[in-house]
């Protein structure tokens, strides 16, 4: 089978332009590895669902997506190439890994970094596919101009849940933040802030068991009290589901699937250079089993695996020299 020009012009293959890809991208351009970066969507990932960031350093307060915009840019300026392509499966051929996409295209690189990151949640209940776009949101940055005015609802008791309920703040009329346990996983300093603004109504050990519509759109939510069973109906003109993230990582063909290591949640699991067991695979950001998942995490781990991959691409080219 002849390849594609394209499979042989780049050294390191990065899956994923979130903070992790581009910064994996920014320092393998930096190195002069000819560099590609794999995105199916647009660059910059989580960024593009996060409002304001406030815990990235040499930055007090700076909106996720310029954030984004920045990252790819600088990445850019070094030399790395970014393309549109759903990756879809990496598989081995000698020194080569092979990166296929879902376009029917075919490149492939010493060594892959996977940024592939994951995708939000979803409550898995009655009305959440059917009203998706229709009230039902996992973006507030994206969506939540759209309901100026209104009772929106918030699900989930991490950062992201209440990061955006206080963002939602300057939208809605009020924002009830629906959590199933009475105490929170996002940090102290988040729930402080979402306090202080006088708009959100916690509704806590409270679950979402359906969400309903009217005129195409969300009107209500039935909720139900984990202690006592009680139900109750709950209008809102919207409601913004934040209550985990699922890592692409079933990207591996069945002969790396075997050696790769994934934790309980999917997310795999490397060496303190970011490698996964099969040597030239290596994984960053959240995608990768850590114990927490921030931007910064992002960024360090990336750093990590670029140039860890830099080194295992130089070693390749010395033992194929003698």
């Amino acid at each position: 089978m002849v390849q594609p020009e394209t499979s042989q012009l780049y050294e390191i293959i990065v899956i994923g332009a979130g903070p992790a890809g581009q910064t994996a991208a920014l320092y393998a351009g930096r190195s002069r590895i000819p560099t590609l970066v794999l995105e199916k969507g647009v660059p910059g990932g989580e960024l593009w669902n996060t409002a304001e960031v406030e815990d990235y350093p040499g930055f007090e307060s700076i909106m996720g997506p310029e954030l984004a915009d920045r990252m790819q840019k600088h990445a850019e300026k070094f030399g790395a190439v970014f393309e549109t392509a759903e990756a879809t499966s990496i598989s081995l051929d000698g020194d080569d890994r092979v990166v296929r996409t879902a376009d029917g295209r075919e490149f492939r690189a010493p060594a892959v970094i996977v940024a592939a990151g994951g995708e939000p949640r979803k409550l898995g209940i009655p009305g959440e596919n059917e009203l998706a776009g229709k009230g039902v949101s996992y973006c507030a940055v994206c969506d939540g101009a759209f309901f100026e005015g209104e009772k929106i609802a918030v699900v989930g008791g991490g950062d992201s849940a209440v990061e955006e309920g206080t963002f939602l703040t300057r939208y809605g009329s009020k924002i009830f933040l629906i959590h199933r346990r009475d105490d929170y996983r996002a940090q102290p300093i988040l729930v402080e802030r979402m306090r202080a603004s006088g708009k959100v109504e916690e509704v806590q050990n409270t679950v979402v068991e359906e969400i309903h519509g009217a005129d195409g759109r969300v009107s209500r939510l039935s909720l139900r009290n984990v202690d006592s069973g009680d139900t109750s109906e709950l209008e809102v003109g919207a409601v913004f589901p934040f209550v985990g993230f699922i890592p692409h990582s079933d990207i591996f063909d069945d002969e790396i699937k075997d050696q790769i290591e994934l934790d309980e949640s999917g997310h795999i699991v490397t060496d303190e250079k970011m490698e996964t067991a099969v040597p030239g695979i290596f994984a960053a950001g959240d995608v990768r089993s850590q114990f927490v998942r921030q931007v910064t995490n992002a960024v360090g781990d990336a750093t990590t695996a670029a140039l860890a991959a830099h080194a295992y691409v130089e070693t390749l080219k010395h033992a194929r020299a003698r």
